[in-house]
């Protein structure tokens, strides 16, 4: 496999007119199902309406969770596999993309005694899973708890009176899951899958799909041995029979230096919840995150928006934690996301994640639910239901573009930031730009908002399919999370699309 051959585009010129298998949408999901079947041999076309990661997968909390806040709600089956995938993708698939980040449970009067022990169980538990998921405490370190002056370190906007000390625990964080979305698709293309975007699935059946272009408007029929509806929170839409009761997931955005630029994740329990909690989650590019909420919603917007509901309550939970209390003022941005969850009795928060795959009487099949962490192994269970092959994947072993062992990506000859973002094909993609535009490489470098670089907006345009202003900044880079940062970054992306579009009609 090489950089080159490993390419995203736009529209629909040029595509199959038969395959194996034709994959409707391009989250995390459905570029790990074109992957899965790509790798086993089958052929593969993948599509989306919009672009890779515009749906739910760019809206997550970047946590890839052991399972620990599924063991707090009984779902043990669930937390051993988040456990199980969490490993595959921090040692092994994904490990440029995949980090460890400690998790902070501040102890003092917000937080019971009995709830104190109630967590630290829960986190020894947590723990055993670790164990048996086979992932060494070189990558995720023993939970344990630590002293007030220690925890203030890692966390210096906590609150400080009534501290008694905090729990500390590790758990894996993405780089992006916008990221890590693009790097798998890019992973299936060049397996041999062919990956569009701004082709829509106007109708498909189990042996055919007819798509049309977003580009130009034309349509096209594609035959298949299996269709794969992967829509996510909007499968229904293919797939009638399917039953769908989504929720909403608000997020704040903060700047790093408002909580003191911590070091690990903070926690605060929900009010009156034995097991729910807000979290502020350090990010790599200077930002933090607050979040999370369980909404339950009648409509399911391309971009969902957050609640003024939704941000008063994570400013207010998040606040009980802090010495000095957020206000809107402290909020830069906000962002929310759908979760697809299979409609059940109770609330909203109390279904479960478990996924589930289901083929309709036309013969489409469906895969819903499930969360970032476990892709690769719905993604599994997806082509194992086309029957397609008897070839066993191998994703659980085949690591994804750039990524290698932590000591190979430490040792990459390249700026950190493109080896944070592509590992070990940061050289690769350093110099692909550098040809491309004829800038040097401290050119293509200098650091724009928030760290991003003209050397991976010009990739984007070249090899993952960007083609407008907003799959640069908000979905192939996260700048778009701030609108201060994106409205600065503006002029580097407009200058990355007209370099990467002089590129590709030199080619033509």
């Amino acid at each position: 496999m090489t950089t080159d051959s490993a390419r995203i585009h736009a529209g629909l010129a040029n595509i199959p007119s038969a395959v194996d298998v034709v994959v409707i949408g391009l989250g995390i999901t459905g570029a790990g199902v074109a992957l899965d079947a790509a790798a086993r041999g089958l052929s593969v076309l993948a599509v989306d309406a919009h672009d890779v990661a515009f749906g739910t997968s760019r809206w997550s909390s970047k946590l890839i969770h052991g399972g620990l806040r599924y063991l707090a709600t009984g779902q043990v089956g669930i937390a051993y596999e988040s456990a199980k995938e969490r490993a595959i993708l921090i040692d092994t698939t994904a490990p440029h993309l995949v980090r460890p980040l400690g998790s902070l449970i501040p102890l003092t009067d917000n937080v019971r005694t009995s709830a104190a022990l109630l967590s630290s169980a829960g986190i020894r538990a947590g723990d055993l899973l670790r164990v048996a998921a086979r992932t060494p405490r070189s990558t995720l370190p023993r939970p344990r708890r630590i002293s007030a002056g220690e925890a203030r370190r890692l966390a210096p906007a906590i609150r400080s009176e009534g501290l008694r000390g905090a729990l500390l625990f590790w758990d894996g964080q993405a780089e992006d899951d916008a990221r890590l979305v693009t790097c798998v698709a890019r992973t299936a293309a060049a397996h041999g899958a062919v990956i569009r975007t701004r082709a829509r699935a106007v109708t498909a059946t189990g042996t055919s799909a007819t798509l049309r272009d977003e580009l130009t408007g034309s349509e096209v029929v594609v035959s298949a041995r299996a269709v794969i509806n992967a829509t996510g929170v909007w499968a229904d839409s293919l797939a009638g029979d399917i039953k769908l009761r989504p929720s909403r997931g608000t997020h704040l955005v903060l700047r790093a230096e408002r909580l003191g630029f911590p070091k690990v994740t903070v926690n605060v329990p929900v009010p009156g919840s034995g097991s729910r909690w807000v979290f502020a989650i350090p990010q790599s590019d200077g930002t933090v995150f607050v979040g999370l909420t369980d909404e339950p919603v009648d409509e399911t917007p391309d971009v969902p928006q957050a609640s003024d509901d939704e941000i008063s309550f994570l400013l207010t939970v998040m606040s009980r934690g802090l010495e000095v209390p957020l206000t809107h003022d402290d909020i830069v941005g906000t962002f929310a996301g759908l979760r697809p969850l299979l409609d059940a009795d109770g609330a909203s928060e109390d279904l479960s994640r478990k996924h589930a795959v289901h083929t309709s009487p036309n013969g489409v099949i469906t895969i819903v639910g499930g969360k970032l962490t476990t892709y690769r192994r719905m993604a599994e269970g997806t082509v194992d239901a086309t029957g397609l092959t008897d070839v066993p994947s191998p994703t659980a072993r085949l690591p994804l573009l750039g990524a290698a062992d932590r000591s190979v990506l430490a040792a990459v000859q390249a700026p950190e930031r493109l080896v944070r973002r592509f590992g070990t094909e940061a050289p690769a993609v350093l110099a692909s730009t550098a040809t491309t535009s004829g800038l040097s490489s401290d050119d293509l470098m200098t650091p724009g908002p928030r760290g991003i670089t003209l050397a991976e907006l010009v990739f984007a345009v070249t090899h993952e399919g960007a083609i407008d202003v907003e799959d640069l900044l908000d979905r192939r880079t996260r700048i778009g999370l701030v609108p201060a940062d994106r409205e600065a970054a503006l002029p580097l992306a407009l200058r990355a699309l007209e370099l990467g579009r002089r590129s590709e009609r030199s080619v033509s």
